[in-house]
């Protein structure tokens, strides 16, 4: 592995989140505590941001800056039942906040790569069919090719 290691936590900021019938328990910085048992598989749970508009959001962008030129490796530090799931989908902008791709990682760990010509970008939890789980962080680092060792 290369390069730096960033860990993204979840926020006491709600306008991202869906809390239409969700309970949301902030334990500490790394144990946050999700239920609601009504919300339709596909629905954006949380969302986080490399960019941001601080005088429309009022909040700072927590994601790290990332190109098309590296590989990252993502891993989600989030418990919940074996017979549930949940998702990451990365969606990428140019920019111009044209979408120039999306990506979605179902496991635990992963790797990715983003468009070329990506500017900023979008990470959204997204419900797979959980009802509650214990979300801790999700790491992003970069990582190197194989054919540059």
């Amino acid at each position: 592995m290369a390069g730096e290691k960033w860990i993204v936590y979840w926020s006491e900021y709600t306008a991202d989140t869906y809390l239409y019938g969700s309970e949301v328990i902030f334990h500490k910085k790394d144990d946050v505590e999700f239920r609601n048992t009504r919300m339709p598989p596909g629905t954006v749970i949380k969302q986080w941001y490399s960019r941001t508009d601080y005088q429309r959001q009022k909040i700072e962008p927590v994601l790290p800056i990332i190109d098309g030129e590296g590989r990252y490796r993502i891993c989600m530090n989030i418990d919940c039942r074996r017979d549930e799931n949940y998702l990451v989908r990365l969606v990428f902008y140019d920019r111009y906040e044209n979408e120039t791709g999306a990506v979605i990682l179902r496991d635990r760990t992963e790797e990715f790569r983003c468009p070329p010509d990506t500017y900023s970008y979008t990470m959204q939890l997204i419900n797979g069919g959980v009802t509650e789980f214990r979300f801790h962080s999700i790491e992003i680092w970069e990582t190197e090719d194989e054919t540059e060792k």
